[in-house]
């Protein structure tokens, strides 16, 4: 940076200049071109003059040098040009009001001697500026389009969310979203639930109010939650012994918790299946939890990799987080079976890990509440002491009411208490209290029989849609495809999504000349397809993995 300065501040006023004599001319510039071209030309021009004693024409000169070398000011501009238009186009620097002006003599200047008049009191390159009465100096600085956020970075569009963005700007008739895991009607339409309405119903005949919840949410919500995810009857929830929080989605859940294992388990790792949901590293990262991963995908079965993750566990670190995914593994739709959940919960017993479980589709993958559920259960009912999030997204349909929980299993009803009590202490912070309408729709559905078997009813419909457009895609596919290759895995995964197999270069192609819209790592969400486009589907699927390498 050039600097040019005096030797001290003449001014009585307050000034964040004072370290400067008012007399001379403070130029801060980039050192190049090329920084100067990086900062987008920004200028800082600091001009004083003391009026009683007016500065010389030749002490103008290095303003004028630097700036006509920053091609702002024309080369053939006197000394009078520059002196008008440096007072001109400064801003005032002291706080007072009162305390500063254009000295009388700069007013006439160059257009009072006939040439061009350069600019006004009032605007310089399109800036306002202030000018007022004094009769012992005038100071002024400009700064063009300054930022203190210049240096944020464009941030990358999400990797699922930005598929979305797309498809809308797409204007071919045969597109498809099949990036989002959001379920649709048969005509593709976004869904709300029967029982969600009249849940709803029954909140406005109540006239209940919008007060703040407390920090650990609607205690209804809370139990009907606990409840749903162990069983009413469950010995843990009789003895007090499950931390229960309501947060924001099974997103804030995963969060909170991740907040409570940085604070309370330093150093401790958290294992993240390969592949996940790719919002699950974002979580840990911004919490500053270490992560690492284990095998669980098999590309050349386009199965589970059982072998691999039970060695990847066995092998991390004692007393490691094991996250899991209850049901309906997100991306690959890949769930262990009965017998393989044994022997995972006999692995992370014996290396003494916490399991923390992810549930975002209870009773959505199945159509079985119970079913969905038996993952979580299993763990629970063999003593271990674990987490798990929640959410109503998907199997109630409340994608932007934002609501779910954090459970945590705890071996004695004292341990759960202090658990739940920093919890809400992490909660505070962060949002200090939850929303209030979804977790009342999820009471009110929850807790009363009626509704709850009505809910049942519709999340059996909903599934069996998304098992009945699998199997058609299946079908469509084995039809066309007299290669050989078998395409049966689609059938033995679960859940709104399937792992095609396909790669980058596939999905891409499966986009660009299909208008088909999904993840890169080849994930499609079957919910967001009907019967009708099912054979579509197929043809773009067999010409992406036969035609493109």
């Amino acid at each position: 940076m050039t600097k040019i300065a005096g030797n001290g501040c003449k001014c009585n006023r307050p000034c964040h200049l004072s370290i400067y004599q008012h007399h001379k001319i403070i130029l801060l510039l980039p050192s190049s071109a090329a920084a100067l071209q990086e900062r987008k030309r920004v200028l800082f021009f600091f001009y004083t003059t003391n009026r009683r004693n007016r500065s010389p024409p030749h002490s103008l000169t290095p303003f004028r040098t630097a700036v006509q070398s920053a091609a702002l000011l024309p080369r053939d501009l006197g000394v009078e040009d520059h002196h008008q238009m440096a007072s001109g186009m400064l801003s005032l620097t002291c706080p007072s009001s009162s305390s500063l002006s254009l000295p009388h003599h700069f007013k006439g200047g160059a257009a009072a001697a006939g040439k061009p008049k350069l600019l006004n009191q009032a605007s310089v390159f399109g800036k306002r500026f202030v000018n007022t009465e004094s009769f012992t100096r005038t100071t002024m600085a400009v700064a063009l389009n300054v930022s203190r956020f210049e240096s944020i970075t464009m941030a990358p569009p999400d990797p699922i969310l930005g598929v979305s963005e797309a498809f809308r700007a797409d204007t071919n008739e045969m597109k498809l979203n099949l990036g989002v895991g959001a379920y649709r009607t048969e005509d593709l339409q976004p869904y709300v639930l029967n029982v969600v309405k009249k849940a709803e119903k029954l909140m406005l005949e109540r006239g209940e109010n919008k007060e703040y919840l407390p920090i650990e949410g609607l205690a209804s919500f809370n139990k009907v939650t606990a409840e749903l995810l162990l069983g009413a009857d469950n010995p843990l929830i009789l003895q007090q012994r499950v931390a229960t929080v309501q947060g924001l989605s099974g997103t804030g859940s995963l969060r909170l918790a991740a907040a409570l294992i940085e604070r309370y388990f330093p150093g401790a790792k958290v294992l993240i299946s390969s592949p996940s949901w790719g919002n699950h590293k974002n979580i840990f990262n911004d919490a500053r939890v270490p992560w690492s991963e284990y095998r669980y995908y098999d590309p050349s079965t386009v199965g589970l990799d059982f072998d691999g993750m039970i060695a990847d566990i066995k092998a991390a670190p004692e007393g490691s987080f094991v996250l899991l995914h209850g049901c309906a593994h997100n991306p690959t739709g890949i769930d262990p079976t009965p017998e393989q959940w044994e022997i995972i919960a006999d692995v992370i017993q014996e290396k003494n890990h916490i399991p923390f479980f992810d549930v975002a589709y209870q009773g959505f993958a199945s159509g079985s509440l119970d079913v969905d559920a038996s993952s979580v259960r299993l763990f629970a009912a063999r003593g271990l002491e674990l987490l798990v999030a929640q959410s109503y997204s998907k199997n109630l349909g409340l994608y932007a009411e934002r609501i779910g929980a954090i459970n945590i299993v705890c071996s004695s009803a004292d341990a759960a208490t202090r658990v739940k009590s920093q919890i809400k202490r992490l909660a505070r912070p962060m949002y200090s209290n939850p929303p209030v309408h979804g977790a009342r729709i999820v009471a009110n559905v929850v807790g009363d029989p009626e509704l709850f078997n009505e809910w049942k009813e519709e999340m059996e419909v909903m599934a069996g849609r998304i098992k009945s457009v699998r199997q058609k895609l299946y079908d469509s596919l084995r039809a066309k495809d007299k290669s050989g290759k078998d395409w049966s895995f689609i059938l033995r995964q679960i859940g709104m999504f399937s792992f095609t197999g396909l790669n980058k270069a596939q999905s891409d192609n499966m986009t660009n000349k299909w208008h088909v819209y999904m993840t890169k790592d080849g994930r499609i969400s079957l919910a967001g397809l009907s019967s009708a486009k099912c054979e579509y589907l197929a043809d773009a699927i067999f010409d992406s993995y036969h035609n493109v390498s």
